[in-house]
């Protein structure tokens, strides 16, 4: 066990280098002439490692304010959003994914998961958009107001508007935890110890609750990088369509104003999350199911 958490504390050590150098390079292109030359932007790279080193990560070029203030402003949103929407992902993707794993209703309803995960995630928010404004007249921001939101709900009012990202951003999460499951599951089921299991007289039941369940459940342990990406990535979409001011809509507005000084940390942040997220799970993985395919 001790090998590999020392694997994979590397592998993350690794992972987080790489995020660090890629978000220096991101705002390297922020610094004065960095765009003339290759000489000129491995310069730039240089000082903005360095000035990463003293937590220094420039300052935004749409308000002024210092790069890390403006990240910090906004990530709590996003941080509350996600860590909702993962409540969400969980109870609706993993009892999605055993229902569909195993049995008839895998192959019927396996081209409707299909069609439904490749799904972009803004067409389930604009569907819920849709749902709440024209069926249930709930208020939805538009015209690109952006409004604070209660990550703790005291009213019927916050409730309505705290729901809908939330349920966007778990959608998105649960579609990958069910992805994670089904996969699992399958490799379960041809799995030759039922076989041997059977002979020795344990029932069915008794095989998928003390044997392929563990391993389903390590299946979707060791694939939770995946699902804090697609969390995130729903994160975008969320606050951008119902105009809430996150880090993941800062990230986007950013991009698009080339705000390079700003999009560093964010970048930074979320895959420094992800990559967290991946070594916890397979680390926990490894100790549910010691034998499985994530060791």
């Amino acid at each position: 066990m001790l090998r590999v958490v020392l694997r994979e504390a590397g592998r993350l050590a690794l992972g987080l280098l790489g995020a660090v150098l890629l978000a220096a390079a991101i705002a390297a292109l922020a610094m004065p002439g960095a765009a003339s030359g290759a000489l000129a932007f491995l310069i730039a790279w240089g000082k903005t490692l360095n000035a990463f080193l003293h937590l220094d990560f420039g300052a935004s070029a749409m308000t002024g304010v210092s790069a890390l203030d403006e990240f910090a402003a906004h990530m709590p949103l996003t941080l509350g959003l996600v860590a909702e929407g993962f409540v969400v992902a969980l109870a609706v993707g993993i009892p999605v994914g055993f229902l569909f794993s195993n049995g008839p209703a895998r192959s019927a309803a396996s081209p409707v998961v299909q069609v439904v995960s490749a799904a972009p995630i803004f067409v389930a928010g604009l569907a819920l958009a849709f749902i709440a404004v024209n069926g249930l007249g709930w208020p939805v921001p538009v015209n690109g107001m952006k409004s604070g939101l209660k990550l703790i709900p005291a009213n019927a009012a916050e409730f309505h508007a705290v729901l809908l990202p939330v349920l966007t951003i778990g959608l998105a999460g649960a579609a990958a935890t069910q992805l994670a499951l089904r996969r699992a599951a399958a490799l379960a089921a041809d799995a030759p110890y039922r076989v041997q299991m059977r002979r020795m007289g344990l029932s069915a039941w008794e095989i998928e609750r003390a044997y392929a369940a563990p391993q389903a459940f390590a299946g979707l342990l060791g694939n939770l990088g995946e699902v804090m990406a697609a969390l995130l990535s729903a994160a975008a979409v969320a606050e951008w369509v119902f105009n809430f001011a996150g880090a993941a809509d800062l990230f986007v507005r950013s991009v698009a104003l080339r705000d390079w000084a700003v999009v560093a940390p964010v970048i930074l942040t979320f895959a420094a999350l992800t990559m967290m997220a991946s070594f916890i799970g397979r680390i926990a993985a490894r100790a549910l199911n010691g034998a499985g395919a994530y060791a």
